[in-house]
């Protein structure tokens, strides 16, 4: 079963290499991570699944790679530098700041259960910088909070350039900034992070049926990369609590250790953002209520095969990589009683395996092979030529084995969710056969050498 406490996923992550404190010889900074071999290969694992899914197994997508900076009047016009703030109070006794919205009481400090609390007041949650070599107004700039909004001062560019009509989307993934008051939970909630995000661009009056498409499309990916549907609740967000640009939000909450919490949004941002960015805005017939643009140059219009401008309404499925991660960690997660050994009293005390059953495709590590013994000369050459040959494949990171004990090694590749392990043991110096070992079921199988890389692909193909 998938992981009881956080504990348990920080304790396997900081022991195999998945994840460390960024900074973490001097201290550490709070909210901030650094991913290790494992962790990269993870994460990269996610990343290509979703961009498959998103842009390579599609018709209607075009991909970007923007700018993590952006001037300052992109968020004046987007409304973060406005509307993107959180409610701060701080604990006139202790000096702790708390997030009143995500406080169990908001009259009690968290941290030394003092009652006298300053007045709550909204903090802007944006990364503020100084652009270039000189320091006044015109040289303010931010990190970006999301990716959006660089997709939609490229809309036209995309547009002009692929020859393009909604419905079409722009997918990027990118870092994105957001200086949270208290980072917790891990890599939930922290304060530079990746995204997944797509803009979908549609007509005006199709937007709500596009709203619902995305919606199961994006069920039927978090299904193939591990999450089932019934571990995921779909918050249809209520008004109140909408974002400034949103008509209409599906969150989708999975139930993580310290509980349900939003893993994606699926938003109708209807046509706020483009008509925020645009020029000429009295001639756009805009639905969504905006700033006034004096600065653009550029009107972010498509046209319909008659030639009538208009501004196409956005659903924007977003997704954050960490949090992604995090969710196919702990559904992954087992802690399962081995076999009992020959000889051993039935009733007695088994041991227990951590085993990270991730989809193949998923894995940090394809396979790893394994010589019986670290001492042989002979089994490590063969070893050796073993691993290069199936590294050769293209199937991904191929670890040659070199800890010398193979039962301590099917630990370990439990543990970081290896599906495959390759012995080579003093059969093999004999008959050229090898042993697969299957991580889920701790099943062996023995195979020709010559048969293996056929046999890895084939189970890639499928398993993958």
């Amino acid at each position: 079963m998938p992981a009881t406490d956080m504990s348990q996923l920080v304790s396997l992550c900081q022991r195999r290499g998945f994840i460390f404190q960024s900074a973490e010889i001097y201290g550490g900074m709070k909210g901030l991570y650094d991913f290790g071999p494992l962790g990269v290969e993870l994460k990269n694992n996610i990343k290509a699944s979703w961009w498959r899914s998103m842009v390579h197994e599609r018709d209607d997508v075009e991909g970007l790679d923007s700018a993590i900076i952006g001037p300052a009047v992109t968020f004046k016009q987007s409304g973060h530098a406005d509307t993107f703030n959180d409610p701060l109070t701080e604990c006139k006794k202790c000096k702790a700041r708390m997030r009143t919205d995500k406080m169990a009481d908001p009259t009690v400090c968290e941290s030394c259960g003092s009652k006298e609390l300053m007045a709550p007041r909204a903090f802007n949650m944006m990364f503020k910088m100084q652009y270039g070599p000189t320091e006044d107004s015109s040289s303010v700039a931010y990190l970006r909070p999301e990716t959006a909004q660089h997709i939609f001062m490229n809309f036209k560019n995309v547009l002009d350039t692929t020859n393009r009509r909604p419905p079409f989307g722009i997918a990027q993934i990118g870092k994105a900034y957001r200086n949270e008051i208290i980072a917790r939970n891990f890599i939930f909630r922290v304060r530079e992070f990746e995204q997944m995000e797509l803009e979908f661009f549609v007509v005006p009056g199709e937007d709500e049926k596009w709203h619902e498409y995305w919606l199961e499309e994006r069920l039927k990916w978090w299904e193939s990369i591990g999450v089932p549907r019934s571990k995921i609740k779909i918050n249809d967000v209520p008004k109140a609590d909408l974002a400034h640009y949103s008509k209409r939000t599906f969150d989708l909450e999975y139930e993580y250790p310290h509980g349900h919490d939003e893993v994606e949004g699926i938003a109708n941002r209807t046509d706020y953002d483009l008509g925020n960015h645009s020029k000429n805005q009295s001639e756009l017939n805009l639905t969504a209520k905006v700033h006034p643009n004096t600065a653009s140059n550029t009107k972010l219009t498509a046209q319909t095969l008659e030639g009538k401008h208009y501004v196409p309404f956005v659903i924007e499925p977003s997704a954050g990589v960490e949090r992604c991660m995090l969710a196919v960690m702990n559904e992954a997660y087992h802690e399962e009683p081995l076999p009992a050994k020959e000889g051993q009293a039935p009733d007695a005390q088994s041991e227990t395996r951590i085993v990270l059953k991730l989809k193949p495709f998923l894995a940090p590590i394809k396979a790893a092979v394994i010589p019986l013994a670290r001492n042989k000369p002979e089994l490590m050459a063969l070893a050796t030529q073993t691993k290069a040959t199936l590294q050769k494949l293209g199937l991904g990171r191929i670890l040659l084995e070199t800890s010398g004990n193979v039962g301590k090694a099917y630990r370990k590749h439990d543990e970081v969710g290896t599906p495959l392990c390759v012995t080579v043991d003093f059969q093999s110096l004999e008959d050229g056969t090898v042993t697969i070992r299957h991580r889920d079921t701790m099943q062996q199988e023995r195979l020709s050498l010559a048969e293996l890389p056929a046999y890895l692909q084939g189970f890639y193909r499928v398993g993958g």
